[in-house]
């Protein structure tokens, strides 16, 4: 994926457009979120919440101890 992108006035703010082919390469539709993040090799706009995904492993090492407790909740 590589598109180059027109930072654009809309309205009070700034924005990009995204071409078609980079919003079907994120695999995302109107109303998704996409998350703006830093990497040793400069910024990316990906699909992925890297918070949320940190979030969900430190719910699995938490439930993985006590699986059976919360297989008797279920």
């Amino acid at each position: 994926m590589s598109d180059t992108l027109k930072v654009r006035e809309i309205g009070n703010s700034l924005g990009v457009i995204l071409p078609t082919s980079t919003l079907e390469d994120l695999d995302v539709e109107d109303g998704d979120e996409l998350f703006a993040i830093q990497t040793p090799d400069g910024g990316q706009l990906t699909s992925y919440d890297p918070e949320f995904a940190e979030a969900m492993e430190d719910a699995r090492e938490f439930m993985r101890p006590h699986r059976n407790a919360f297989r008797e909740l279920a």
